[in-house]
């Protein structure tokens, strides 16, 4: 519901533009999209000379069925082929919604992008510094043992060690996702162009951590070569390396501690609200549990992280360096600096 409110308190500072899309990437489930739907829907009077339209950018046939069921009810049709989105259908709080194979499928337009816990899914290459200069770790079949993998140092340099390895590093082991480098240059390039705002949210850090790779089955740490396939694989986003791959085309701002881009984004009064209009206690107690799931710096509280592209004059005033007094001052960007409740 937060990120709902942080999409329409950016839409209101950039002076309310007559539409936008919002773009979620590997939407999941669809139950975020949904949440933020619901806060639109609660808004209708703010939005009500806003034209919105949901565009999902999803892979699976199956998570696709998924998300048109909780969004749609399952009213859903698939589009003609000469069309960019493969399915279409009206959410069940009215607004059209299309699901696209690809970011590049999305039509352009002003437009505010969501990716949560997208980044950290893609695939990642592995460096490791040695005494005769960067390898890559590669997997291999364990000699020793049929049937079971292993890590091996690549004997000289790969093609991706020349390309990914940026000259400054300071770190003995890096993990680099290209896809994600070029994902956010295309976000970049359109937030440039048809104006709009990214929010990354996920695992991470800022160009300080080294091995994050890891798999998770059934909530519990899994070894990342054993049984292949039957896990979840996960490596922490570097935000150090997207802000580089934003090129400056657009400002960035982040990585911010979860906690802290909540805390701004007024969790506390939300949460009272919540505990009083809750009449029993069960509710009571969900929801004090959901908040220290997310705020608590032991569990997601600090190692979830928030991120934003938004275009400079979002940030700075294109005149303002000539006539620094005419211009009213920017309204502070929600998260990342305190939510101010008007």
């Amino acid at each position: 519901q937060l990120i709902g409110i942080w999409y329409i308190s950016e839409w209101m500072a950039m002076g309310k533009p007559p539409a936008f899309q919002l773009v979620e990437l590997g939407p999941g489930r669809g139950t975020l999209t949904e949440d933020i739907l619901r806060v639109f829907k609660q808004l209708t009077s703010v939005l009500s000379t806003c034209d919105v339209s949901v565009h999902l950018v999803e892979v699976s046939p199956k998570l696709s069925e998924i998300q048109a069921v909780m969004l749609t009810g399952g009213k859903v049709q698939p589009s003609p082929e000469d069309e960019s989105a493969y399915m279409k259908g009206i959410s069940k709080t009215g607004i059209p919604i299309f699901w696209h194979r690809d970011i590049q499928d999305v039509p352009p337009g002003y437009s505010f992008y969501l990716a949560h816990e997208f980044f950290d899914a893609l695939p990642i290459h592995k460096f490791q510094r040695t005494e005769k200069g960067w390898r890559e770790v590669l997997v291999d079949i364990d000699p020793e043992v049929p049937g079971q993998l292993r890590f091996v140092l690549s004997p000289s340099r790969t093609p991706a060690t020349q390309n990914f390895i940026q000259p400054e590093e300071t770190r003995d082991h890096v993990e680099v996702c290209p896809e994600a480098g070029v994902i956010v240059q295309r976000l970049a390039s359109r937030i440039e162009k048809d104006g709009g705002a990214a929010l990354v949210a996920d695992y991470g850090h800022d160009g300080t951590k080294t091995d994050t790779f890891r798999g998770f089955r059934n909530h519990k740490l899994h070894d990342v070569l054993s049984a292949p396939g039957t896990a979840d694989l996960t490596a922490d986003v570097d935000f150090s390396y997207l802000r580089k791959m934003a090129q400056g085309k657009t400002a960035t701002l982040g990585p911010i501690k979860q906690r802290e881009f909540l805390k701004n984004m007024g969790i506390d009064l939300r949460l009272q609200v919540l505990l009083q209009n809750s009449g029993d206690t069960a509710t009571r107690e969900q929801l004090l549990h959901s908040y220290d799931m997310l705020m608590n710096p032991e569990k997601m509280g600090d190692c979830f992280n928030f991120f934003a592209l938004l275009p400079h004059h979002r940030l700075v005033h294109p005149d303002k360096k000539d006539k620094p007094e005419s211009k009213s001052p920017l309204p502070p960007v929600a998260g990342f600096n305190e939510l101010l409740l008007k």
